[in-house]
This record gives C-alpha cells, structure tokens and sequence, in this order.
C-alpha cells in the first residue's frame, strides 16, 4: 500500500469559517474523512497542518528520511511568499502535489504567484474537497 503525507499550511485549520465562499463549508477534518473514505482503504495518510513555516519546513525535511511515495502539500499563503518551503520540498526525491481548493488564479493578483509551485511536479487549483483525493490518486496510477 502506498503511503502518503498531506502538509497543509496556514488557516486550514479555519476552513468552514473562514471565507466559505471561496472554500466551502467543509472542515479540514471534514476533507480528511472524505479524501480517506475515497481511498477505501488503497493508500494510507498521514496528514499535517501548521500555521507557522519552519515547523512546515521540518516537517518536509523529515519526509526526506521516511518512506513516503509523495507529498501533498496545501501550502496556502505561503505558496505566495515561501521560498524556505520551496527549498525544502526540493530535497525531496519523490512527486509533491501541490493543491489549492480554490481556483488561485480567479482571485487577487498576489496569488497568481506560486513561489512552492515551481518545486511541484504537478499542481491541482480549484477542485475544493476533491483536490486531495485526485492528488493522491494521480500517484495510484
């Protein structure tokens, strides 16, 4: 079975308050439960949520050690601003999925830029709840 870490940065763990116009109502947890029971069983997680960057940074340099298949990674706000993020999700050796749940580039410019996206093999923007789910999957087949 494969394993995967999910990372998710700042205010995630605010999602279902915070602005559910642009993120729904679901709650990370909400989107955990739903990414596992899609999974059925074919791959297992390990997820992570900070809202500070070094223990994301660590987190990611840990990964580089461990026996991972990939990395998702829901950088939020630091996906504009991280280059310590990039960095570190250049170490590793294996696919990192980034994921946003909205569509970034509908939104305010500043988002437009994905510093931690250039470290990405692949990016999923828009798909809200599924977003995890598909990463996950991509790397199942």
């Amino acid at each position: 079975m494969k394993k995967f870490l999910i990372i998710n940065g700042p205010n995630l763990n605010m999602l279902g308050q915070r602005e559910p116009e642009v993120y729904g109502t679901n709650t990370l947890e909400d989107i955990e439960r739903f990414t596992n029971e899609k999974l059925a069983g074919s791959a297992s997680t390990e997820w992570f949520q900070s809202n500070v960057e070094g223990e994301i940074v660590g987190r990611i340099q840990k990964a580089h050690s461990e026996n991972y298949d990939a990395l998702v990674i829901n950088p939020g706000g630091y996906a504009h601003t991280s280059v310590a993020i990039h960095d570190a999700l250049k170490i590793l050796k294996i696919p990192v999925i980034e994921v946003h749940l909205s569509q970034v580039y509908k939104r305010e410019e500043f988002r437009h830029t994905l510093l931690t996206a250039k470290a990405a093999s692949a990016i999923m923007s828009g798909l809200g709840k599924h977003s995890y789910y598909l990463a996950i999957y991509s790397q199942l087949h």
